[in-house]
């Protein structure tokens, strides 16, 4: 039997709850987590079956890729695991908790990193959706040129971001509001 195992799992943005979720069921089952690479690939390495959370925190990359970002958290007893994407992976063991099973410990800062994710991940698709996806679809409405393979690309782009813009956007109104 192997002592690596590799996971294909997809993730939006809005979803590092759940993402955060599988983690410490993946460490549940003896597993913890390696590495991984971008856009869903996970690297888990065999370990004894423990009860682990994992919480991640999503800075950009000049807040959080110093050694001071990381010794806050070391000083709270949560290790460091990974980086990807602006995204930081931190676990602890509950044997290690004290009560409090996040690494933030207030709505504010709760809020602050809900706030982060949508503005240095979502503006920039609403940039694209509305500066590229959009006209392109219009200009091929109105017959300013022939429909053609680019303009089915761009149809099946304007589904795939509407899908995105609607998914994402009703995960943070839910986790906005439960705060």
């Amino acid at each position: 039997m192997s002592d690596t195992l590799t996971k294909i799992r997809f993730f939006t943005i809005a979803d590092f709850k759940e993402e955060e979720q599988w983690l410490r069921e993946m460490h549940r089952a003896g597993w913890k987590l390696e590495s991984m690479r971008p856009p869903c690939i996970f690297y888990f390495e065999k370990c004894e079956p423990e009860d682990v959370v994992y919480q991640l925190d999503f800075r950009g990359r000049r807040d959080g890729d110093g050694a001071s970002y990381r010794q806050i958290f070391r000083d709270c007893g949560w290790e460091y695991v990974e980086s990807c994407l602006s995204f930081h992976y931190f676990r602890k063991p509950v044997a290690q908790m004290e009560g409090e099973e996040e690494i933030f410990s207030d709505n504010v800062s709760r809020a602050e990193l809900l706030g982060r994710i949508w503005k240095c991940r979502m503006l920039p698709i609403f940039c694209i959706f509305f500066g590229c996806v959009l006209p392109q679809i219009r200009r091929n409405f109105s017959g300013e040129v022939p429909r053609d393979a680019f303009f089915y690309f761009f149809c099946v782009l304007l589904l795939l971001y509407l899908m995105l813009i609607c998914h994402v956007g009703v995960k943070f109104f839910r986790l906005r509001r439960s705060l």
